[in-house]
């Protein structure tokens, strides 16, 4: 095990995305100021897509603006098609999301197309990107099950990260969309998809559903993987998944590595903070195990 590990910030956009209590541009700009104070530099901060579609995430722009004063850190946003993309890059986006699905069944529900019709979608995203000197990292859902199709075969995973990354994505996130994978199947996909994308480009995406996702992540930095994407307070979840929970909570990610003697520059009481405002805005208190233990903690000490 190296002692580095890349925490990519998801609460703001895959956390805030799909809680049923919208939170204010305002609110949303406080949350990340303080993600980053906590020491989180890479901070996914909104989605530029339909408000229709996903209310959650009306006013990314101005949440995109609204932190453009915080110096040393990368904030990446959503973008589907060419219009988002417009829209992103009007806001002053200088790394942007484009995302696939590894199973027909869940691109056809999530997003009303097939793979191959999503990947079209977003091309011109890539070519553009790459003319205006905008990185682009890639999302892959579903890697490790689908609520539609089933079990995911590995080869199908690692042929659509080559895709990406032979169109110009700088990275590859991984996603158990649903919560379904156990360590063993997290290996086997993994190196399926390292014999396709060098393992250095791959970040992990899991979600906590089934109470697996840190055994997951675990094994797949045995497998080599340094990027790990989480969520404060295990934000989220999927509106296609019944009882899915989040991505992996930042604190019980925190917690682990730091366990390990990996030091992540993050500070749990800022992290925790911060989590706690954000668990206060929609009602319901974070499902972050270490975050639970540690406000039980506090609240014992008055």
């Amino acid at each position: 095990m190296s002692n580095s590990v890349r925490i990519i910030e998801m609460g703001p956009r895959d956390g805030l995305q799909n809680e049923k209590a919208p939170v204010s541009v305002e609110a949303r700009i406080a949350f990340v100021e303080a993600l980053v104070a906590a020491g989180l530099s890479t901070v996914e901060v909104g989605a530029f897509v339909s408000p229709k579609a996903i209310p959650q995430m009306a006013g990314s722009d101005q949440v995109l603006r609204g932190v453009s004063h915080v110096k040393d850190t990368e904030f990446h946003v959503l973008v589907p098609n060419e219009k988002g993309y417009d829209a992103a890059r009007a806001a002053g986006a200088e790394v942007v999301s484009v995302f696939a699905a590894a199973s027909e069944g869940f691109s056809r529900a999530n997003i009303n197309c097939s793979v191959a019709e999503s990947i079209e979608r977003f091309k011109p995203v890539l070519t553009r990107a790459k003319a205006d000197g905008v990185k682009v990292r890639g999302y892959i859902s579903c890697v490790l099950g689908c609520p539609f199709d089933g079990e995911i075969k590995p080869k199908a995973v690692a042929d659509l990260a080559r895709t990406l990354w032979d169109l110009g994505c700088y990275e590859i996130s991984l996603g158990d969309t649903i919560g379904v994978g156990t360590p063993l199947k997290a290996k086997q996909m993994l190196r399926a998809v390292a014999a396709e994308v060098a393992t250095d480009k791959l970040a992990m995406h899991f979600h906590d559903t089934y109470g697996q996702a840190l055994a997951n992540l675990y094994a797949g930095m045995e497998e080599g993987v340094r990027v790990i994407d989480s969520a404060a307070g295990g934000l989220g979840g999927c509106p296609y998944a019944p009882g899915a929970t989040g991505n992996v909570a930042t604190e019980d990610v925190v917690y682990l590595l730091e366990g390990m003697g990996i030091r992540t520059g993050v500070d749990m009481t800022k992290l925790l903070a911060a989590t706690n405002e954000v668990s206060r805005l929609i009602g319901r208190p974070p499902v972050s195990r270490v975050a639970s233990a540690l406000n039980a903690k506090t609240r014992a000490a008055k």
